[in-house]
């Protein structure tokens, strides 16, 4: 079975820093650095393309552009690529989303998968005119994605739900191939969404002993449901020749971070409902950043921040959501994916700064290890046989 890897587009800006916000908080200056331009997201996705990663994740909120217009306008620079569109249950009606969907199927030739967010900030939400509390929202989104489920497959819907209401609702066309659902969530009323409903579950970068944990919870959940889950991993990279190197780019990105900045992202997502960003935040310890730049090995690695081998917490400093990054050479990189590997994940969502640097060098340096060992091939390109050795002619 071959890994699949997707990369990531940078819809609140790119830079050659942390581009830091999100869950409620806005983006950071360096978003400035290289504005998500169509053009520039299309040349990140056609280097993702070209390095074989399946698909590119969007995000979703108030700190970025808006996911289904960006995608939609990228596709058409792109032949293979498939893209990750997150989206919220809350802001469109399940029967358009559905529509929404097939019809991104059919003109982007059957490139849609959907990241479903459910949304863990409530002040966020109400900016969008959502005044559900969290477990109501994880409560829609299960009545959401039984509808669409049921569009996607021609049925005529009638659902007079806790929250959802349709009539006579069905799909002129329906998608083909149908998308597949991604979804992440910590809390107890998220797994049962994620048991009945979705095809991949999603987690943030937490030590390999945590997300064991998390994969044995959701297959149980899905077990009872009489349904298998395959499950995902969202991480950073800061892949280099030599360990050092690695290092040192951490350490050249810790150094950058503003610690007024630090304190001020920090207050914001402190007030996240999200179990998993709560988490995220756990795993750096409160974010005291002189601390931080003051906790270093001789090798110049900050202690503090190493959270297991090669997993460092610096990036949940000044960023919500995706907070850890996988950090050493190509052959440390590889080897902590063949750990995750080895607890269930199959899939990886990956992004690095600045993020079309950062594709080539784990493309170029961590997925060929991975193919040598037999964990990974490029899922675009027909490689023929090698042929058989004939001698020269004398």
């Amino acid at each position: 079975m071959s890994l699949t890897f997707h990369w990531f587009l940078p819809t609140n800006g790119d830079s050659r820093h942390v581009v830091g916000g999100g869950h409620g908080t806005p983006a950071t200056v360096s978003g400035r650095d290289r504005p998500p331009t169509v053009a520039y997201l299309s040349q990140i996705a056609r280097a993702a393309e070209d390095l074989g990663f399946v698909g590119a994740l969007t995000p979703t909120g108030a700190w970025c552009e808006d996911a289904w217009l960006t995608t939609a306008m990228v596709s058409q620079n792109t032949e293979r690529l498939k893209f990750l569109v997150a989206f919220r249950p809350g802001f469109v009606s399940p029967t358009l989303a559905a529509q929404m969907a097939s019809t991104f199927q059919r003109q982007s030739g059957g490139r849609l998968l959907l990241n479903v967010v459910t949304g863990g900030e409530s002040h966020e939400q109400r900016a969008y005119g959502d005044f559900l509390d969290k477990d109501a929202r994880y409560r829609r989104t299960g009545e959401f994605l039984q509808i669409v489920r049921d569009l996607w497959e021609g049925k005529t819907v009638d659902l007079s739900g806790e929250f959802l209401q349709v009539e006579d609702a069905r799909l002129a066309r329906v998608p083909d191939p149908v998308p597949e659902v991604y979804f992440g969530g910590s809390s107890p009323i998220a797994g049962e969404v994620a048991a009945k409903h979705v095809d991949v579950y999603l987690t943030w970068g937490e030590p390999p002993a945590q997300v064991a944990e998390k994969i044995a919870w959701v297959r149980a959940l899905a077990a009872k449901e009489g349904r298998s889950v395959r499950f995902g991993i969202r991480l950073h990279v800061i892949t280099r020749d030599t360990s050092e190197q690695a290092w040192a780019e951490a350490d050249r990105l810790l150094a950058g971070f503003d610690p007024e900045t630090v304190k001020s992202v920090q207050a914001g997502l402190a007030r996240s409902e999200s179990e998993g960003q709560q988490r995220m935040l756990a795993l750096h310890g409160g974010g005291n950043l002189p601390q931080a730049l003051n906790s270093v090995r001789a090798g110049g690695t900050p202690t503090g921040l190493e959270i297991h081998p090669n997993l460092w917490a610096g990036i949940g400093l000044v960023r919500g959501g995706a907070g850890t990054a996988l950090v050493g050479s190509h052959d440390e990189v590889a080897e902590r994916i063949k750990e995750y590997q080895a607890i269930g994940i199959e899939e990886f969502v990956l992004s690095g700064y600045p993020h079309l640097e950062e594709a080539y060098w784990f493309g170029e340096g961590v997925l060929p290890r991975l193919a040598a060992q037999g964990l990974w091939r490029h899922p675009f390109t027909e490689r023929p046989a090698p042929a058989a050795q004939v001698p020269f002619a004398s």
